[in-house]
């Protein structure tokens, strides 16, 4: 029987992991998912939370908590299969720095996307990585995660729909070299630019020439910027090999959607992100308070959770999205996740980015689980 545990190293230097309603890293069989970590640590002159260093030093210091959890399940940074590096605007002019010593540490034929983001949680922080461990040949799973991908330089830099257009035409032409094709598709996460929420539902046409039958689960985040070439619109895509089977509360506003509340595929649950929009009359609920939304969206992931037959304690890795509005209030929302989730608590990042797909929304919710 496969075992889900929190990673609990006896020796970690860099702040009271206890505390927290998530944990450090989770385990699972021979699989490893990581909370984000950045450079944070706590200064015992100071009595609170810091970052220090250059763009190199927080790296290295991120890497080296990441290698101090690894260490506690007997793995190291040399195992990695996947990091997701969130890079603040700031971080982003030194990323060649940030990125030398990415190759150094970890393999280099790890899978990596790249999202800019507006601001972490601790604002000194320039980066903040996210990895797993996936055996790739257990059960003949096998997830891709496509680099992030945006619009060719020559492609239109204020159309989003050909933009869009272009970059799933790019996700084909890849998912081709390895025998893989749009279908397989199981996960969307869109970031993009302010400028580009006015025309960003048109970009459901795109998505409903390239996706389906069975539409991925999606997350949209509006950020500042998504890279360095004043792109529109980047896109982070997750494919899975094997049968899709559609899951759904019972919300009939994703009859019209392109994408879907989850997808199951294998033993992998594929979500949507969730905010607080009541999916009956589809208004956004709560304005203005951050803890009530964070309530009301983790009571509908586990709904969807509950659909797929599963639990609270399967819920393995969450992305908090949250708005510069939403920041005050923002630590009293650990107690929903320790009223609501199970232990071991799943890993988790939190990020800030510019806003939502509604003025109303101060926090998006990204979740993974998993069948075991």
């Amino acid at each position: 029987m496969s075992l889900l545990k929190s990673i609990n190293p006896k020796e970690f230097k860099w702040f009271d992991y206890t505390r927290y309603s998530f944990s450090l890293g989770l385990s699972l069989d021979s699989d490893i998912y990581m909370s984000g970590h950045s450079a944070s640590e706590y200064d015992q002159v100071q009595k609170k939370i810091v970052v220090n260093g250059n763009i190199s030093e927080q790296t290295n210091t991120a890497l080296d908590k990441i290698e101090a959890v690894l260490k506690a399940e007997n793995k190291n940074l040399q195992n990695t299969t996947h990091i997701v590096e969130n890079i603040t605007n700031k971080g982003l002019i030194y990323f060649d720095l940030y990125n030398s010593v990415i190759t150094e540490r970890l393999p280099n034929n790890i899978s990596r996307q790249t999202v800019v983001v507006d601001s972490l949680l601790r604002p000194d922080a320039f980066i903040e990585i996210e990895l797993r461990i996936e055996n790739k040949n257990k059960n003949n799973e096998n997830i891709v995660y496509l680099p992030t991908i945006v619009a060719d330089s020559d492609i239109n830099r204020s159309d989003l729909v050909l933009q869009t257009k272009n970059i799933y035409e790019k996700a084909d032409e890849l998912l081709k070299k390895i025998n893989l094709n749009m279908s397989d598709i199981v996960k969307t996460v869109d970031y993009i630019t302010p400028n580009a929420l006015q025309d960003y539902k048109l970009t459901g046409k795109v998505r409903k020439q390239f996706l389906g039958p069975i539409y991925p689960g999606a997350t949209g985040i509006l950020m500042s910027e998504v890279d360095k070439n004043q792109s529109l619109i980047s896109i982070n895509f997750t494919a899975a090999k094997g049968e899709k089977t559609y899951i759904n509360p019972g919300w009939q506003r994703y009859e019209k959607l392109t994408y879907s509340p989850a997808v199951k595929c294998g033993s992998n649950l594929f979500m949507s992100g969730q905010a607080a929009l009541d999916p009956e009359t589809e208004k956004a609920v709560f304005p203005n308070d951050v803890v009530s939304q964070t309530k009301y969206t983790y009571q509908n992931i586990l709904k969807v959770i509950d659909a797929a037959g599963l639990n609270p304690g399967n819920l393995i890795k969450t992305i908090e999205y949250v708005t510069p509005a939403g920041l005050n209030d923002y630590r009293l929302t650990s107690e929903i996740r320790k009223d609501l989730l199970k232990i071991p608590y799943p890993a988790s990042t939190g990020i800030i980015c510019h806003s939502l797909l509604r003025p109303e929304f101060l926090i998006e919710i990204d979740p993974f689980a998993k069948y075991f």
